[in-house]
């Protein structure tokens, strides 16, 4: 328990994905699925499909695929009958993309992952743009993008990445024992994005 009196947030489960796993996560209804178990938890295939907006059957498929590589496991404190639940395997998924330099298949389908998860941020800001009218001055200046511009070795970036990221992990730790009792508080996404400086700025 934690010096308030609050029960700590438990370490991230996490996954260094192997070839056969990304090819498998390779596929839209795929990260979907994985997404919403971690953010949302365990869940029935027609939960999940009702709230991605696809059918039962496809829904319980790709599970199965999910479930044969470890990135997905039936809750075993629910369901019973004909009623499977489903939860994540893991909290975080890590890995490099020189992991499947060998494998032109793999490498494929961790191009397509990268590249979904572009898409994806466009989506939400996008999303983002039409409604923040909708949202509280406060929120308004709280959310947003920001860049700067440097010159660093990639060891130095690795550190760079490093150390931001265990700064995020320190608040996500703490939300639930700090942050979800303020009324104000909402779930939020961060991103952490590192990319070459495009040519014509340097």
């Amino acid at each position: 328990m934690a010096k308030d009196g609050s029960t700590p947030r438990p370490v991230p489960r996490e996954v260094r994905i192997d070839k056969r796993q990304v090819r498998v996560l390779a596929h839209p209804l795929r990260m979907r699925l994985v997404g919403a178990l971690r953010v949302k938890g365990p869940a029935t295939a027609t939960t999940l499909a009702a709230m991605l907006g696809t059918n039962t059957g496809a829904t319980s498929y790709h599970l199965r695929q999910l479930a044969e590589v470890g990135l997905v496991v039936e809750d075993p404190d629910r369901g019973g009958g004909r009623q499977r639940w489903w939860q994540a395997a893991h909290d975080v998924t890590n890995w490099e993309p020189t992991d499947f330099d060998d494998d032109p298949d793999a490498r494929a389908a961790i191009e397509w992952i990268q590249g979904d998860q572009v898409r994806h941020l466009v989506e939400h800001a996008e999303r983002w743009f039409a409604t923040q009218h909708e949202w509280s001055p406060a929120w308004r200046d709280a959310f947003g993008m920001s860049d700067i511009f440097m010159t660093v070795p990639p060891a130095r970036l690795e550190e760079l990445k490093a150390e931001v990221w265990q700064v995020l992990e320190r608040y996500h730790r703490e939300a639930d024992a700090v942050d979800s009792a303020d009324p104000q508080a909402r779930p939020v996404q961060v991103f952490l994005a590192t990319y070459p400086l495009r040519e014509e700025y340097q």
